[in-house]
């Protein structure tokens, strides 16, 4: 760590346990009581030694029942605050940590949600995994054993007091161990961050090749690549493993540092205390004092250094947090409502960019409130990164879309996903059951509407046939269900709630083109038929559409109704493949 290590540990503790000051407050109060018990305990010892223990070696003494029955109480008494102590300390420490830990995992699932997917493209799924369990658990592993740390630091000060006033010369031979333990600490920092942070690093690759195997098993397993992904596996498992062996070797010797400084400053302090006895500097009893107190720091002093050593990590975790809860995301400039009545989309001069390369240039599009628009061009043309635009994936380099007069990033979020839906051609469904994946918890949507909609997508009748109809789980991402059936009751999703703008991207690509004109049909003769933005890739869906927006390379290049357009040659000799294609 650098020179500043112990202030921006403090800064580190700081952020932490601000939000949450009671329940560690009254950790720190258990500590506190826990360091007094303790160093009480010790001064009664001593006391009781010279005023019970000694006197009965003595001849002629005699020992007063009062007199040990006051020291047995005032033993008692400590012990029962110590306990108390003990008690409160454990209990309200783990509670702080498990409330850091919380507000952490809330806050990195509301950042991964409300994050562009410019951020998710450029992440592995794995370190997103790895942030919300290994690198949550490292930043709040400081925090268990920090109260005791304090106790231990109030036990320090407690206990250099008493032994200074016991005799100075046995506090400067006890406590020569604490500039000791501070150089230890930080040349251990510095050793150990880096290796913590590549361990970090490393869980995050191990879980991301774990996540594609996984996801992609049924790639893995058609191709016969089974010992090519183990061999992965094992690669990235191997440098974790070689990471963590080099923070537990860390570790493994600064702990041994750790335990035998105690044991070392006891016998220091026994053997310069006998001295100290003989010349009559202080009794029996305050060296027994002296030797109980140095005996009960040993124990705190270890927590102390297993708070040190997790500084480190901790760091490392938190700032690969910061990799996502500090990115900032762009907010809507007003949350206004969309506007009531027909919904019209309108495109003016999108321009979207990858770096140096231009996908969309200077785009214009409109969809009237119950107009079906065709997108249509070849693969490749931009179509997908529109829809996506259009969604809010992603940020516009240039120009603006507005809903009915209103610009998108002034409206509210929530609100436009209410008169707006998407369905993609990739259809997710979550293992759940077919109404909960149609309804996905959205207020106002029941098993009426659920119903209405799965009969709109064509998806009513093999819903019925399922073994417990539309409470069916559907299992992960619905791979009980075929391709066309997945497609199917992701439009109904997309339906369900009666949208004003309906965006198809290829969503019907697994759907036989019989099926894909019933629900074209049922969804432009609604009573309340919504606007329709469809990316086609069949010609059968294309003659259905209103009008035809021609895209290609990334520009508009020509729009109309489809018998129009036939008079483009880029545009007829896509839909002459389009119908060789069909009719194959």
């Amino acid at each position: 760590m650098s020179d500043t290590s112990f202030t921006s540990a403090a800064r580190l503790v700081r952020s932490l346990i601000r939000p949450h000051l009671k329940p560690f407050s009254v950790a720190v109060f258990g500590s506190l009581l826990y360091a007094g018990g303790t160093v009480a305990g010790t001064i009664i010892l001593g006391r009781a030694v010279d005023d019970v223990v000694l006197p009965v070696f003595d001849e002629g003494a005699s020992l007063a029942d009062t007199s040990m029955a006051t020291w047995a109480i005032l033993i008692v008494v400590v012990a029962i605050v110590r306990v108390a102590g003990v008690g409160a300390r454990r209990y309200f420490a783990g509670m702080t940590a498990e409330q850091v830990s919380l507000r952490f995992r809330r806050d990195l699932s509301n950042s991964y949600v409300r994050l562009p997917m410019e951020f998710h493209r450029e992440r592995h799924p794995g370190d997103l995994l790895a942030h919300i369990d290994a690198d949550t658990e490292k930043v709040t592993e400081v925090l268990h054993p920090l109260p005791f740390a304090l106790a231990a630091l109030f036990m320090v000060i407690f206990a250099a007091m008493s032994v200074v006033v016991v005799d100075l010369q046995l506090a400067l031979i006890g406590f020569v161990v604490f500039p000791i333990l501070i150089g230890m600490n930080r040349l251990y920092s510095k050793r150990v961050e880096v290796a913590a942070t590549a361990q970090q690093h490393a869980v995050g690759q191990v879980t991301s090749v774990a996540h594609e195997s996984f996801d992609g098993a049924l790639v893995v397993k058609l191709l016969g690549r089974e010992s090519h992904e183990s061999q992965r596996f094992e690669h990235e498992a191997e440098i974790l493993r070689t990471h963590r062996a080099r923070v537990g070797d860390l570790r493994a010797l600064f702990e041994s540092g750790l335990d035998a400084l105690p044991s070392l400053g006891i016998v220091g302090v026994m053997i310069a205390g006998g001295w100290r006895v003989n010349a009559g500097a202080i009794t029996v009893g305050e060296l027994v004092q002296v030797a109980a107190l140095f005996s009960a720091l040993g124990f705190p002093v270890r927590v102390f250094g297993y708070f040190l050593e997790n500084v480190a990590p901790s760091f490392a975790g938190r700032r690969r947090l910061a990799t996502v809860l500090d990115v900032a995301f762009p907010a809507p400039r007003a949350n206004l409502k969309v506007p009531d009545g027909p919904l019209n989309l309108s495109v003016r001069g999108l321009t979207v960019r990858y770096g140096d390369q231009t996908v969309l240039s200077d785009v214009d599009l409109d969809v009237a409130g119950g107009e079906v628009v065709a997108l249509v061009g070849a693969t490749g043309s931009g179509k997908s990164t529109l829809v996506d635009a259009i969604a809010g994936l992603i940020e516009p380099s240039d120009g603006d879309i507005t809903l009915s007069g209103v610009s998108r990033r002034d409206l509210d979020p929530p609100d436009v996903a209410d008169a707006v839906s998407f369905a993609f051609q990739e259809a997710f469904l979550f293992a759940d059951s077919v109404q909960d994946n149609v309804a996905l918890g959205r207020d106002g949507i029941g098993a009426n509407e659920v119903n209405a909609a799965l009969s709109m997508a064509q998806a009513a009748t093999f819903v019925a046939q399922l073994p417990d109809g539309s409470s069916t789980v559907v299992g992960e991402r619905g791979l009980s269900l075929s391709g066309g059936q997945r497609q199917r009751v992701a439009l109904a999703r997309a339906l369900a709630g009666s949208p004003r703008l309906v965006v198809l991207d290829d969503a019907t690509s697994a759907v036989d083109a019989r099926i894909e004109r019933r629900i074209l049909d049922a969804l432009h003769s609604s009573p309340e038929a919504p606007g329709m933005l469809v990316v086609a890739h069949r010609l059968s869906t294309i003659k259905l559409a209103d009008r035809v927006v021609f895209i290609k390379d990334g520009r508009v290049v020509d729009t109309g109704p489809h018998d129009e357009l036939l008079t483009n040659p880029d545009y007829l000799a896509l839909a002459t493949a389009y119908e060789q294609a069909e009719d194959q």
